[in-house]
């Protein structure tokens, strides 16, 4: 077996000392542009690698971060996943990876267990701890990006989704087709983005001088199996719902089976729309008329803020904000592509 190049061997063939060698991996000053690349040639002749481990000792940094989602397998949250990693990889970073399985406490066990490992700082998306407990959890990390969610007890840098104005603009849409009882599978009723989004759909109900009908209204877990079953207990319950807006595209995957079990015809009993816009929802039947939600660039936001802090640089409140693009498919058509 090879032995194992140090930073002794590169300091050696480079014929610089070894305090020469850290400050060029380091990227530190006062080595002259011909030192730096005669000691960059040599690393990449020999193939060394910094042991992690010293690099933290020397910079007090890990090259670490951390990432929490609630739900891996959501294609929402591992495309944003997607972006984050791509842009840590590019500038030397690993990312652990901490799914919660949309359970509130077990956000502050990943968090404790991340604060362990001392990683430089940490990406929360569509947080669902309850604001106390995890500002605490929060206050141990020199650096945090905030997705989806924000807090107002205490300001971070945060990358967001305009939730109400494209929940507003589906539920025009479905206006537009002359739809005026809609339901809304509201997702979990703890849930940032679901609360903006409800009230997009408020919005445009009372624009349209319509009334509010409790009964239209139901929670239900971001899942297809959660989506499915809260559709079936309020089409059977109201039948006269003649649209349903959904919290997210696997929930409307579920409203989508749950309307083939009930023998309701889609767009023409029930016109669906969901929300992102993940692979998914082009491939089902009918193709599922969505806000399109730019997942994977709100991941390069996310590592982006994340690191502008890591390196000392003051955010304070600053928010990025992408804005959904609706896409029209069949189970939501164009009003002329409804058949007569």
């Amino acid at each position: 077996m090879a032995r194992r190049i140090t930073i002794s061997d590169v300091a050696k063939l480079a014929g610089v000392s070894h305090q020469t060698v850290s400050r060029v991996i380091n990227n530190k000053p006062d080595v002259s542009p011909a030192t730096r690349q005669r000691v960059l040639e040599v690393i990449k002749k020999t193939g060394y690698r910094p042991s992690g481990l010293a690099r933290g000792l020397a910079t007090s940094k890990t090259a670490t971060i951390g990432m929490v989602v609630p739900d891996i397998s959501n294609p929402f949250f591992s495309d944003i996943a997607r972006g984050i990693e791509t842009t840590a990889y590019e500038r030397g970073y690993n990312v652990f990876l901490c799914n919660t399985n949309e359970e509130p406490e077990r956000e502050l066990e990943v968090l404790y267990s991340l604060e362990q490992k001392q990683v430089d700082g940490v990406i929360l998306c569509g947080l669902r701890q309850k604001t106390p407990a995890l500002l605490d959890a929060l206050e141990r990390f020199f650096a945090v990006v905030l997705v989806n969610r924000l807090l107002e007890e205490k300001t971070f840098p945060a990358v967001m989704i305009d939730n109400q104005t494209g929940a507003k603009e589906a539920v025009q849409h479905l206006l537009n087709l002359g739809r005026t009882n809609i339901g809304l599978l509201v997702g979990p009723a703890f849930s940032y983005s679901a609360k903006q989004r409800y009230q997009g759909y408020i919005e445009a109900m009372h624009n349209a001088g319509l009334p509010i009908q409790d009964g239209w209204i139901h929670n239900c877990i971001p899942t297809v199996e959660g989506g499915e079953q809260a559709a079936r207990v309020l089409l059977e319950a109201h039948p006269e719902v003649n649209a349903l807006f959904c919290y997210n595209d696997l929930v409307a995957v579920g409203a989508i089976q749950a309307c083939h079990a009930l023998q309701r015809k889609i767009p023409e009993d029930v016109a669906i729309i969901g929300f992102d816009d993940i692979y998914l929802a082009a491939l089902v039947t009918p193709a599922l008329t969505t806000c399109r939600v730019p997942l994977i660039e709100m991941g390069h936001h996310a590592m982006g803020l994340l690191l502008q802090q890591i390196n000392e640089k003051h955010l304070g409140s600053r928010v990025i904000t992408v804005t959904p693009q609706l896409i029209i498919r069949d189970s939501a058509p164009f009003a002329h592509e409804l058949t007569p």
